[in-house]
């Protein structure tokens, strides 16, 4: 029996250029000549020669929800696809590897919008983030905002810069560089440089945005973001114990956190600014505080953060299995605690905090049965007493800490 190495691929994905077909490669041609169908969006199809005889379907709208039925009505077909660049940057050969698995595809990429922009700028992969903003809310770059720093980012189309350079100057990075690059290796190739005070421009279709950033320090890429950087009613968790919890909750890439009794959202917002493939599902039973998260999210650069309005533990039923999990408020319910050690992954993390006698009785007990770290953490600020300054006291946080075997 072969190897899932040894099998025939279910689809190849070809990388196509900006410039059409001039730099795709003999034996990519010949992959096309022999298919029984060719999909791709309408830019792709409408280059195929009129002496091709194939079929040809371009990609359904909505892609997700109806690619599995696509792929079904043509199985058993020589399937090929048609991609810009490298289609595993921000294309569909990721999407169509995700439903079929890495041995079902084969990738043979053109190159890339960012390796031609890095070239055009002259700046080393090393030296820069990307960020794509096709298909996704384009406050992720904010995210990336740091003096000095360097963005290349995927334009979901003309209007990108313009909503970038918005973005931008709204969060004091109004002197940032950019520079927009249009229709990358063709002969209509483009580069118009303004600030994001001052961009005024037009852009093509195809463009790919290089920012080089001007701007204060405003956020770290480290947990404890100062507190007035969340809009919130009270109900936060303070940077200092925040930056404790985050700790010990070890943010992991490609790893889930649930945020259960979220408030503002500041420990599921850090979990998720602490690398681009955390993620969060953050849980709230008040309303208000619920879109208040999905403002904070947005506007510290991660927008995909979710928020599921409703309250613990019924709210978590649904949820996907979590790689850890951080209770802020409410651990007291009837059946939280258990709910969440028992979906928690192996290896997983649980941190809870409490200010109450009860909760911390509760941890207490969830200490003495399951082991872990018990702290009591007390934060004293200086603030003015007359004339004089003094130590005023937070109120005193008990946090439970324990990982999952």
């Amino acid at each position: 029996m072969p190897s899932p190495d040894d099998r025939e691929p279910l689809i190849t994905v070809i990388g196509i250029g900006a410039d059409g077909w001039t730099s795709v490669p003999e034996a990519s041609w010949r992959r096309l000549l022999t298919a029984d169908v060719i999909l791709g969006g309408a830019r792709h199809l409408a280059m195929l020669p009129d002496t091709l005889d194939v079929v040809r379907e371009p990609w359904p709208s909505p892609l997700r929800d109806n690619l599995p039925a696509l792929l079904q009505r043509h199985a058993g077909r020589d399937v090929v696809a048609l991609a810009s660049g490298d289609p595993l940057v921000s294309g569909i050969g990721s999407t169509l590897i995700a439903l079929l698995g890495e041995g079902a595809v084969r990738i043979e990429p053109a190159l890339s919008s960012v390796a031609l922009a890095r070239a055009r700028m002259a700046w080393p992969s090393e030296s820069l983030d990307v960020v794509s903003v096709v298909g996704r809310d384009p406050h992720a770059v904010l995210r990336t905002l740091a003096p000095g720093h360097r963005v290349i980012v995927l334009s979901a189309g003309a209007h990108t810069p313009t909503e970038l350079a918005g973005l931008l100057a709204e969060a004091g990075y109004g002197d940032t560089v950019m520079t927009v690059l249009g229709n990358l290796g063709t002969a209509d190739e483009s580069r118009v440089e303004a600030t994001a005070a001052t961009w005024e421009g037009s852009a093509p279709a195809l463009n790919v945005v290089a920012f080089e950033l001007r701007g204060p320090v405003v956020a770290s890429w480290t947990a404890g973001l100062p507190d007035d950087v969340f809009e919130h009613d009270g109900q936060l968790t303070k940077r200092d114990l925040r930056a404790s919890a985050l700790a010990r909750l070890a943010p992991q890439p490609g790893q889930l956190l649930w945020d259960v009794g979220a408030g503002a959202g500041s420990v599921g917002i850090e979990w998720m600014r602490a690398h681009p493939r955390c993620w969060t599902i953050a849980v709230e039973s008040d309303a208000e505080r619920a879109g208040r998260i999905g403002r904070n999210a947005g506007r510290l650069g991660v927008p995909t953060l979710r928020v599921v309005h409703g309250r613990a533990p019924d709210a978590l039923a649904d949820l996907p299995a979590p790689d850890a999990v951080f209770v802020g408020g409410g651990a007291t319910a009837p059946g939280l605690l258990d709910a969440c050690v028992d979906r928690l992954a192996p290896g997983g993390r649980l941190v809870v905090h409490g200010v109450t006698l009860e909760t911390e009785s509760l941890l207490a007990t969830a200490y003495g049965a399951r082991g872990g770290e018990l702290t009591r953490l007390s934060v004293e600020h200086a603030a003015p007493i007359g004339s004089f300054s003094g130590w005023t006291p937070a109120r005193a946080v008990t946090q439970w800490s324990w990982s999952k075997p």
